[in-house]
């Protein structure tokens, strides 16, 4: 029993499930520092508002607090712009160049050579030279 929990434990991806929550963790921190303390008070700017829980309606004796949706769903297209603009699109950029920089560096070619590939050709040679052998032709 402690056997197979030894092996589970040290499995490869278990240890980079492990790593990518700790960074995870991490980075969920850089994110709404970001947003708290740029993307908010914009948002506050533009909307002149303290705070959008004070926005309810009553019906009957149930109060329903949209303001709350709404500054849920706010909040959640700010973390997401943030994620994608300031990390996600420069490293898809970084990657591009660094990309077109391996390519740069040696063309590939169009259909790389096989074993298989030079097999036919060398089954296609001798059977055009055994067909020229036969009607008496001879190429040079």
């Amino acid at each position: 029993m402690i056997k197979g929990f030894k092996e589970f434990i040290m499995r490869g991806n278990v240890i980079d499930l492990a790593v990518a929550v700790v960074i995870g963790a991490a980075f969920t921190s850089v994110v709404n520092a970001i947003v708290e303390g740029l993307i908010n008070p914009l948002i506050s700017l533009l909307f002149k508002a303290d705070s959008l829980d004070d926005l309810t309606f009553k019906l009957g004796p149930a109060t329903f607090a949209y303001g709350s949706i709404i500054g849920a769903i706010i909040s959640f297209l700010a973390v997401a712009a943030v994620v994608y603009f300031v990390f996600v699109m420069p490293m898809n950029h970084f990657k591009e160049r660094a990309e077109a920089k391996r390519k740069a560096g040696r063309p590939d070619p169009e259909e790389p050579e096989t074993e298989l590939t030079v097999l036919a050709q060398i089954r296609d040679l001798l059977a055009e030279r055994s067909t020229d052998a036969g009607t008496g032709a001879h190429r040079e």
